[in-house]
């Protein structure tokens, strides 16, 4: 990788220029005297919370959603995504510029901005989408950099790989400050006296700290059910700890998502790339994924997708004949892209919280109704979706096999990440780990299958200009292919 200073960074496609200091430090800056030494904390901030958002909805998204059999490629990568073709070569702008070169290099600075200005209120929301970010790279990655990250001011310009479980979990010996407390620590901070507020720069709550705290508590909920297969332990202490706390979030209002604006060049990444891009035709909906929602009556399904006649028109996953002319394709809509481009990009929801909970329930016997849970993320995705309440009053009533927990406990968990998994619609990686992790929902391999065995990618495979650059990534085969399950995939 060539060197990089001095660099402003803009997200992909979208005209979002983030500030000079969105290098990527981390990777192989010495020394940047031209930077700015100085951004104000309320500058970074929606810069960050704009690179997180488009970094979860932009091609990790494309590749996970097809893989997960919501989206099909037409052509372009998502054809290749489609029958799990992966490489070393993919993947590079996301996580360079996206993830650590733009969200993570920007919450760093505003952290630090943060302390000078005495204003930890500023540092706890960094802090807290620091951990979120993270958690977006080690889950598709793997072991990455991470302790070590960042610090290109100090001349480490060959990070330290760290272990996922290391970055979950934490490792004093060496330094290394888990996720969890990394979240604990910013929510100490939206507690302390500030001299600045947060106010119109805070792109998600207006500077609402109470809905802070609520966002922080549902990722540790998320986190630690990430990890929940691996070390149940940590995972239901950390689930108590939450519920005991009762302070997550519960309600759609309160939902961590992400606006973009409503003009060219500054939409959320998902209207870019089906919309107003040379990128807009390789993608189309899953024939699989309506076929799902017809199979169930969801009211959910014209709101999620377009119709653009009598029938949705979509492919199946995997498929290599002629596809529809592109008029007549059944694509986002308005649910996941806005009504001009403006989204949201969903983080962490309500209903997501809510089916946190009834599984949480139902695996660890934490605190809580798993049913009244798993009814409460299904009302709560139907609702955010535009559904109106009589209708979805109506749905409960006549589908009542649907919307009640019965059965084993294995039983019971599949029908609540079934749900989860059409509540994630437009949230690819959620959708993929919790695939990975509990085997939900049941999907059927996709025709003409190649990658690694034809079977679908568990992991991305490392960068080859980061190997290449950074000899402490695992080089030739010591490296882990598509195939290798990350450490809490204990499915």
């Amino acid at each position: 990788m060539k060197i990089i200073t001095h660099k402003i960074f803009k997200l992909s496609l979208v005209a979002l220029a983030l500030s000079a200091t969105s290098c990527s430090d981390f990777l192989d800056v010495n020394d940047t005297p031209n930077n700015p030494l100085e951004v104000p904390a309320a500058t970074l901030l929606p810069v960050g919370l704009s690179g997180t958002a488009f970094a979860n909805s932009n091609e990790l998204n494309r590749f996970a959603s097809t893989i997960m059999s919501v989206t099909a490629g037409v052509s372009g990568s998502p054809a290749s995504y489609d029958i799990y073709e992966i490489n070393g070569g993919g993947f590079g702008n996301q996580w360079s510029f996206e993830i650590y070169g733009g969200a993570l290099i920007n919450y760093k600075k505003m952290v630090e901005e943060a302390d000078k200005a005495n204003s930890p209120v500023y540092a706890g929301v960094g802090k807290i989408m620091m951990a979120f970010t993270f958690a977006m790279a080690t889950d598709a990655w793997g072991d990455v950099p991470y302790s070590e990250a960042l610090l290109g001011d100090m001349e480490v310009t060959t990070p330290r790989i760290d272990t996922q479980r290391d970055i979950y979990l934490g490792n004093e010996a060496q330094g290394i400050q888990s996720l969890f407390d990394l979240v604990r620590e910013g929510l100490a901070d939206l507690d302390k006296e500030s001299v600045l507020t947060i106010g119109s720069g805070d792109i998600v709550y207006g500077g609402n700290l109470a809905k802070w705290k609520r966002a922080g508590n549902s990722l540790l909920l998320r986190l630690a059910m990430q990890i929940s297969a691996i070390e149940p332990q940590i995972a239901k202490q950390v689930i108590d700890e939450v519920v005991a706390r009762n302070n997550y979030i519960n309600a759609n209002d309160q939902n961590l998502a992400v606006r973009f604006g409503g003009q060219v060049g500054s939409q959320a990444p998902l209207w870019t790339l089906t919309r107003n891009s040379s990128f807009q035709n390789e993608l189309m909906i899953s024939t699989r994924f309506v076929n799902k929602l017809q199979g169930l009556n969801d009211p959910r399904l014209p709101l999620y997708i377009t119709r653009p006649s009598s029938n949705y028109v979509t492919i199946d996953n995997g498929f290599r004949g002629t596809p529809p002319a592109v008029a007549t394709r059944s694509v986002y809509n308005n649910y996941a892209i806005g009504v001009g481009g403006e989204g949201p990009v969903r983080l962490l929801t309500n209903a997501q919280t809510a089916f946190i909970l009834a599984e949480a329930v139902v695996r660890f016997g934490v605190a809580g109704n798993a049913s009244e849970l798993y009814q409460r993320g299904i009302r709560a995705s139907m609702q955010d979706a535009g559904v109106a309440t009589a209708d979805i009053d109506a749905y409960f009533v006549a589908n009542p096999t649907i919307v009640t927990l019965a059965g084993s406990t294995e039983q019971r968990i599949e029908q609540i990440i079934n749900q989860k998994y059409i509540a994630l619609f437009s949230n690819g990686l959620e959708q993929w780990n919790d695939w990975r992790r509990t085997g939900y929902p049941t999907l059927s391999e996709h025709q003409n299958a190649q990658g690694i065995d034809g079977t679908r990618p568990v992991r991305l495979i490392y960068l080859f200009t980061e190997q290449q650059r950074n000899p402490n990534f695992p080089q030739g085969s010591a490296a882990p292919q598509s195939n290798v399950p990350v450490w809490w995939d204990a499915n």
